[in-house]
């Protein structure tokens, strides 16, 4: 479902000329892509700075750089966007418009008072629900069965800013964090031009939202990655479809992490076992009990160190007999 706030009528552009883009991670490249094939006037594209990362701790440059260097795009890494030089340098090139996409700072009103047409924002939720830096995983661990995209325009506040277009999208109950982010990503893209076009044209209207009905999704905390096996076995399925492909919820074996995957639910005969026991092997990989009565199967494992693979693999190389409890 798509809507757009209907405003006042007026002819002009069909979109806004002279954008600067602020994004990094890959949920932004689908954008960013979109806006280039659209043929968008992006003036700068502003990421984060390079950062070393991975085991070797290599430096890598961020998946929204990496595009727009592709497209000859002129790409800026200040190390925060405030300040009377980092503005006067986006001030200069001016862009009448700022699209935001996964950015990873907050922009200071004194920024964002430098665009005479706002900065507009891809959010991964149905706002004024979930605002805050992890909506998709929170909705997914809260079991939604739907959320979407809204493209707003920002204010000092934390997503709070007037709402101009949302699209709803299914959450299905075996939907991973990986799928429904490269479907919002996708989603978040189009939804995007089709309002910078109704936004330019004055078609579209901002539309406030009711703060009383502001839901809220932090960051996610390393705590919240490991498993407590007397939570519900669907409680701890969510949490396990959440994190997958990464950070990974994880359980303790031997002192070391097992990160899970593919877990789903399941009626087991021998059921009955403590939270966290080991029921035993099925088709779908390895049982265990969870909290409340209910069981789940884990279908693929990752000790720490080591690749992802099947239940039925891990457990060839590492047993875990009937009765063990994962801790």
């Amino acid at each position: 479902m798509e809507k757009e706030v209907e405003g006042g009528g007026g002819g002009g552009s069909a979109i806004v000329p002279g954008l600067v883009f602020f994004g990094t991670p890959d949920f932004a490249v689908p954008s960013l892509r979109k806006l280039i094939e659209s043929g968008a006037d992006i003036r700068l594209v502003i990421t984060q700075p390079d950062r070393a990362s991975g085991r070797g701790r290599k430096i890598h440059q961020s998946p929204v750089k990496v595009l727009a260097l592709q497209k000859g795009l002129p790409v800026y890494q200040p190390e925060r966007v405030r300040g009377e030089e980092v503005i006067e340098t986006i001030r200069s090139r001016g862009a009448q418009c700022a699209v935001v996409v996964a950015f990873g700072q907050i922009l200071p009103q004194a920024l964002l008072d430098i665009f005479p047409r706002g900065a507009l924002n891809v959010h991964g939720s149905i706002l004024p629900g979930l605002r805050g830096a992890a909506p998709v995983q929170r909705a997914i661990m809260a079991g939604e069965k739907k959320t979407g995209i809204s493209i707003m325009l920002l204010d000092p506040g934390l997503d709070s800013g007037p709402v101009l277009s949302q699209a709803e999208t299914a959450i299905g109950p075996e939907d991973t964090f990986g799928a429904v982010y490269s479907n919002l990503a996708r989603q978040g893209a189009e939804l995007l031009w089709s309002t910078l076009e109704g936004w330019g044209a004055g078609r579209i209207s901002p539309l406030a939202q009711d703060d009383r009905l502001a839901t809220y999704a932090p960051a996610i905390k390393k705590e919240e990655l490991r498993i407590n096996w007397h939570s519900p076995a669907k409680q701890i399925i969510n949490q396990i479809r959440a994190f997958d492909p990464g950070p990974g919820a994880w359980f303790s074996l031997g002192g070391k992490r097992v990160k899970c995957f593919h877990a789903a639910p399941i009626s087991w005969a021998a059921a009955g076992g403590g939270a966290g026991e080991v029921i035993g092997m099925a088709d779908c990989g390895l049982i265990v009990a969870g909290g409340c009565g209910g069981s789940l199967c884990l279908g693929e494992l990752q000790m720490e160190g080591m690749r992802r693979m099947s239940a039925s693999e891990f457990t060839r190389g590492r047993p875990i007999p009937q009765g063990s409890l994962l801790e």
